[in-house]
């Protein structure tokens, strides 16, 4: 995997701590046991999590870092392959079991010293009750707040570097739907296709993926494997990280066979919604009037409003801030990854475009993939 510089990191800690001094904090505590969503977890020290198996982070605003992970009882000076962590904390702690309160019995134990000291939690739905009610009863002397938005806002800009990772991972999901096109005929099993996504991202460097491979035209029935046969409509969709662990996402349909009247005018339908948003993507808009613009256009449709996620930013967590919905408090701004992935979708076809965008000060946004949004054809 790519390994982020020092000196990125170093932009990070500073970022944060200078805002963590401006808010009067003393410390960020932060969790996930989420793979795909362990991005808080990563941007500070370059750890990945694993499914499961929960990572806890004390970030202070003065000193290096402390981790608490599962494994064996005990104290490392440092996890390997972390950076600016000063300890890392084993325990044996898994959520199925009886011993869920170690990881804050650490925290407690950690910071119990500190009287009076204001600590921010980063990311609270991805924190356990059982975690937050521990620490926050047993530190009776600290004074707790939701320290989410002070983090995101920082973490939502990419740095240079930060871009050039997400360019790799595109032009990763670019190669991986350029062999894939010479995979797809009839008589192969959908199952194999995934398959195939997954070594194919393997293979350039990735370890993290969400795959769809859905012949439309087939009708619904158990889920589970299907055979593609002539005339099916598929949809893929390869969201998949890349050697460093940021996310892109790219979605296409492929034909086998004649395009439909119907997929081609839902198909339509997606570009231009697809094309109201990224006008809108600009530094400063909000996302609920992106959302509202989105629907308002597809309200002139037959097909009826989004009801989805239609588009969002993407870093080292599968889906990141902000979430263009009604309910975004960020706005846009220069330096974010957005993928915009309207979807308009029938019981005859199903038209979807999707790209990662990078938008610039200037309000221009550049695609960062380069296959072709159109239908293929095999």
């Amino acid at each position: 995997m790519s390994k982020i510089s020092k000196s990125e990191l170093h932009r990070r800690w500073q970022a944060v701590r200078q805002a963590m001094k401006d808010k009067s904090l003393d410390f960020l505590i932060m969790q996930s046991s989420i793979s795909i969503f362990d991005g808080n977890i990563k941007w500070f020290t370059d750890l990945s999590v694993n499914d499961g198996y929960s990572v806890t982070l004390i970030f202070p605003r003065d000193d290096e870092m402390i981790t608490i992970s599962h494994g064996p009882m005990g104290v490392e000076p440092a996890p390997r392959g972390s950076s600016g962590v000063k300890k890392g904390i084993n325990v044996p702690m898994l959520p199925t079991l009886a011993n869920g309160f170690l990881h804050a019995e650490k925290v407690v134990s950690e910071l119990a010293t500190y009287k009076n000291c204001r600590i921010g939690f980063v990311g609270m739905s991805l924190i356990s009750a059982q975690f937050y009610n521990a620490v926050t009863k047993q530190l009776t002397s600290a004074r707790f707040e939701d320290a989410t938005d002070l983090v995101d806002a920082i973490k939502v800009i990419k740095s240079d570097e930060e871009i050039s990772f997400i360019r790799e991972t595109c032009w990763i999901q670019d190669k991986i739907f350029s062999h894939l096109l010479a995979q797809v005929k009839p008589g192969i099993n959908t199952s194999e296709l995934n398959t195939e996504i997954i070594r194919k991202s393997l293979e350039l460097g990735g370890d993290k993926y969400n795959i769809v491979v859905d012949p439309m035209q087939q009708k619904r029935g158990p889920p589970g494997p299907r055979v593609i046969q002539e005339g099916d409509q598929l949809a893929f969709l390869i969201e998949t990280n890349g050697p460093s662990g940021y996310w892109g996402e790219l979605s296409r349909t492929v034909c086998l066979g004649k395009i439909s009247p119907e997929l081609q005018e839902q198909f339509g339908v997606a570009q231009q919604a697809q094309k109201i948003a990224l006008n809108l993507l600009k530094p400063g808009a909000t996302p609920a009037e992106i959302w509202e613009a989105n629907n308002a256009y597809l309200r002139t449709t037959r097909f009826g409003e989004e009801r989805r996620i239609f588009a969002h930013g993407q870093g080292y967590d599968m889906v990141e801030r902000p979430s263009l919905d009604l309910f975004e408090t960020l706005k846009i701004q220069a330096g974010m990854n957005i993928v915009v992935h309207p979807e308009v979708k029938s019981e005859a076809a199903r038209g979807w475009v999707c790209e990662n965008y990078l938008v610039k000060a200037s309000g221009e946004k550049e695609c960062l993939h380069q296959t072709p949004q159109k239908i293929f054809v095999v």
